[in-house]
């Protein structure tokens, strides 16, 4: 390979990491200081999921135009206004005096963020050499867990020295520098021809998403009553089953029919969906249960969030030899059975266990749960052929951020209904819930299971 060429690709490698990293930066960064970020606000800190749910599910919400995005006004300046959006949605973020208007600053964060990882990955795909994409995956990975490593901890130092604000405000110089790499680094890829935008099948599909994810934050506390609850799932799948019908017979729908025909797609996002449900939780969950049931305060509740980090930056090596090896099937049928069970031990959790215990529990979770992002991340995509990388990676995108908001809702839920049971007893509360999370990641070994001998392999 040319040395310019080589050059070229280390930097946008480094450029997608970037993007990677602010976005685990601020969702680690908002996790652990949900309980001081409720008090500031006069709100339940057990209520506070609307927080997290609202980015996760504005970025599902455009996640799904950001192939046609990037084919339609070039990849560059697309990532270059994304960038700017979630660096001006974080500092709304940080002016919000309410929680509704935090609420909405954290969608137009959402926004801009709905669009570094696809769109970055897109590049990746368009650049690197097919049999070298699950290499490169593994290294922008890497560096974009420094989010996770730093967030917790630098999350619970600005909240103790400062205030909740900087957590949002730390954002303004990782993204000035994400806009400077940008210009020197991305290239000017767009598509050859693009389809005409299917707006039908976007409102049917970002309704569908919205309507069920609020059904579930419902179930949450926001306040909605039963029957409302229930017309918005009506609702959701309604929405979404119309969406299929649409896509069938539209000329250019938003996700071609054709895309599940590929085998190692159709298993990889139900596997995403399902397994990131439980998964997507614990950083939510974990900070709560060790500031409000264990009495931590915010820094050494994100200092506690280290090994996780650190853990799973450790297993990004050993990723690409285990999984030629072994082949997708086995490692992820047996690692989703791990990650599950290394959740529900949390259920073991108690003010009289050894921190040296804690901290395995923590390490080991991290370690299986970014193997398995790895993992169900590169089977999904590794039979794509190059005219619908765009909408399979965006596909992709949308389901992962789908499955965050609603894993979230659904620990919120969960949280709320043990809490109400427990009556009083947090530590009890957060004990079921932990229990309740593993087990749906449990049940996702089964969609992996499905995966067939031809698709074991590395592509």
């Amino acid at each position: 390979m040319p040395l310019a060429r080589a050059a070229s690709r280390s930097r946008l490698l480094w450029l997608v990491a970037l993007g990677f990293f602010m976005q685990t930066l601020d969702a680690t960064i908002v996790n652990t200081a949900l309980p001081a970020m409720a008090q500031s606000l006069g709100e339940s800190p057990l209520r506070m999921q609307s927080v997290v749910v609202a980015y996760s599910l504005a970025m599902a919400m455009l996640i799904p135009a950001s192939g046609w995005l990037a084919d339609r006004f070039g990849i560059r300046r697309v990532y270059l206004g994304a960038i700017a959006a979630f660096v001006l949605g974080s500092v709304l973020c940080a002016l919000a005096p309410r929680l509704d208007a935090l609420v909405a600053a954290r969608v137009l964060q959402g926004l801009g963020g709905a669009l570094l990882l696809p769109v970055g990955r897109l590049a990746v795909l368009r650049m690197v050499p097919r049999q070298e994409f699950l290499h490169a995956m593994s290294f922008v990975a890497i560096p974009g867990l420094l989010g996770p490593l730093l967030g917790p901890t630098l999350g619970g130092y600005l909240v103790q020295a400062a205030s909740w604000h900087w957590i949002f405000l730390i954002n303004l110089p990782v993204g000035l520098l994400g806009g400077w790499a940008t210009l020197r680094a991305m290239p000017r890829f767009r598509g050859r021809s693009v389809a005409r935008f299917d707006s039908r099948g976007y409102a049917l599909l970002a309704l569908g998403m919205v309507a069920l994810s609020l059904a579930l934050d419902g179930l949450a506390g926001l306040g909605l009553r039963q029957a409302v609850v229930l017309l918005l799932w009506v609702l959701g799948l309604a929405s979404l089953a119309a969406y299929a019908l649409h896509a069938a017979r539209s000329p250019a729908p938003l996700f071609a029919p054709r895309l599940f025909a590929i085998a190692t797609l159709r298993t990889g996002l139900l596997g995403n969906l399902f397994a990131r449900l439980g998964s997507a939780s614990m950083p939510f969950l974990v900070p709560l249960l060790l500031q409000l049931g264990l009495g931590y305060s915010p820094l050494a509740a994100g200092l506690m969030m280290l090994p996780v980090a650190l853990a799973g930056i450790a297993i990004k090596g050993a990723a690409t030899p285990l999984i030629t090896r072994l082949g997708y099937r086995r490692v992820l049928v047996g690692n989703t059975l791990v990650v599950g069970l290394s959740m529900a031990s949390f259920a073991l959790v108690s003010p009289t266990q050894p921190l040296a215990w804690r901290v395995a529990q923590l390490a080991l979770f991290g370690a299986v749960n970014s193997l398995q992002f790895t993992a169900m991340n590169t089977v999904t995509l590794k039979d794509l052929p190059p005219a619908l990388t765009s909408s399979g990676n965006s596909l992709l995108s949308m389901v992962q951020m789908l499955a965050m908001g609603m894993g979230v809702a659904a620990a919120g839920a969960l949280l709320g209904a043990f809490g109400a049971q427990a009556e009083g007893r947090v530590l009890a509360a957060f004990q079921g819930t932990f229990v309740c999370m593993g087990l749906i990641t449990l049940l996702a070994a089964g969609i992996f299971a499905q995966l067939r001998p031809a698709d074991e392999r590395p592509a």
